[in-house]
């Protein structure tokens, strides 16, 4: 993707699904550290997850996940 006057930059993608009570000390965290103030810095999207199923156990829900 083009960036200011037409520099590429890097692009990386990270999926983290956290307990609600977790998501604003991660989305801070994860602010901090890519941080510069500068274009390209990226962008945090936030979205509920419906449901999770671990496939081995069939286990559901947030024990899916712990």
């Amino acid at each position: 993707m083009l960036g200011e006057k037409g520099k590429l930059y890097p692009k990386r993608m990270l999926t983290a699904v956290v307990t609600d009570d977790q998501v604003e000390e991660v989305v801070e965290a994860i602010t901090k550290v890519n941080q510069t103030g500068k274009p390209g810095d990226g962008k945090i999207f936030v979205l509920p997850i419906g449901d999770a199923v671990r496939v081995r156990t069939s286990e559901a829900g947030e024990q899916a996940i712990l």
